[in-house]
């Protein structure tokens, strides 16, 4: 069966298409696309669509329009296979045309309709993209009537076309493609098509889950009132040394060890606590620390998060200034009012046990 200048535009754009070819030259794999779920496999897609038909001259018809549906199922995100039925009405182009040309229509049939039955193979060059462009081959028959022959002709089809998702379940479609008809293959008609398209796809596996909420670091709180100092040492160790497989939180909290109200020097109480602590830390050099600061309700948001961090960093001024904690092991934040140790009922009263309780500076250390 000879090409025709239509057989070989169609093949040029599928050379450019393919995998390799120019179109790919600049891009990157397909398959690393985030958007996989577009045209997600082990889905259906039905397919209505209009279009326009373009006969073969030897036929003698009119190019008319046509319609028809196709029902595909995703074999993988790659590969389609479907069936598709068209419709064509027709009408004898040139009525005057005589002669007995094999598969030419004359007076004095006037109308012919055509339905197109066929089974192809999608093969999608950008899968998972909202953009996806495919080429499709499938064999099938086509039934003229009044009838060109005894038997339907054999059909084999071939083309391009592209799939644009508008949504995980919507797409438009644009399709183009040469329909070869012939009793005898080696001899026979090139008919065209082109057609557009919706696309419905259901089906398949369902939204890929949610990646599970990263852990939570276990905490463990040792308080300074712990002391003896041997057995909180011995603790840190042991929990320092044991390994894990996710992150624990250690938390070192100055028991009884509060600020005065809007102040961020430390008394002579805290003074020695941290003292104490210097000692733990020294014990267990990999430890690194981060200092929290906190303030009670009362005041203002901008000015509780100055407070609070103002009192982390007097805590971080004096382990630094004792010389025997490395800076580069600790560092400072500050949360405010938020996260209080305590529920203050009433904000106004500043001296209130619970405005007592948050006004407070403690240690956040995390051991892997």
């Amino acid at each position: 069966m000879k090409l025709t200048k239509w057989d070989v535009l169609l093949i040029a754009v599928i050379a450019l298409l393919v995998p390799g070819g120019p179109v790919w030259a600049a891009g990157t794999d397909p398959s690393e696309d985030p958007a996989r779920q577009y045209g997600r496999e082990k889905a259906w897609e039905v397919s209505p669509f209009v279009g326009r038909a373009f006969f073969d001259k030897k036929h003698n018809l009119e190019d008319s329009s046509v319609y028809g549906g196709r029902l595909g199922y995703n074999v993988s995100k790659r590969i389609t296979v479907e069936g598709t039925v068209e419709k064509i009405k027709s009408r004898v182009d040139d009525k005057l045309r005589t002669g007995t040309g094999k598969g030419q229509y004359r007076s004095p049939t006037d109308r012919v309709d055509l339905t197109l039955y066929h089974l192809d193979v999608l093969y999608h060059l950008q899968p998972g993209r909202k953009l996806a462009p495919y080429v499709v081959a499938g064999v099938g028959a086509t039934h003229f009537r009044p009838s060109l022959s005894n038997k339907d002709m054999a059909t084999v089809d071939f083309g391009v076309g592209a799939k644009y998702w508008l949504s995980r379940d919507l797409a438009l479609r644009a399709d183009l493609r040469d329909h070869m008809v012939s009793e005898v293959f080696q001899n026979g008609f090139h008919n065209y098509s082109a057609t557009v398209e919706l696309v419905f796809a259901f089906g398949g596996p369902s939204k890929a889950p949610a990646a599970p909420p990263p852990p939570v670091p276990e905490q463990e709180v040792i308080l300074v009132s712990e002391w003896p100092l041997p057995e909180v040492e011995n603790k840190v160790r042991r929990v320092v040394k044991t390994p894990r497989t996710e992150p624990r939180v250690l938390v070192l909290a100055f028991e009884d060890v509060h600020f005065a109200f809007d102040q961020s020097s430390l008394n002579k109480e805290a003074k020695a606590i941290l003292d104490r602590s210097i000692r733990i830390l020294q014990a267990n050099p990999d430890i690194k620390v981060n200092i929290a600061g906190y303030t009670s309700a009362s005041g203002s948001d901008a000015y509780n998060q100055s407070l609070s961090e103002r009192r982390a960093r007097a805590v971080e001024d004096y382990l630094v200034r004792t010389g025997l904690v490395a800076a580069d092991r600790l560092s400072t934040i500050g949360y405010g009012e938020h996260r209080p140790a305590a529920h203050e009922a009433a904000p106004k009263d500043l001296y209130s046990k619970a405005a007592h309780a948050n006004m407070r500076v403690l240690f956040e250390t995390l051991v892997q």
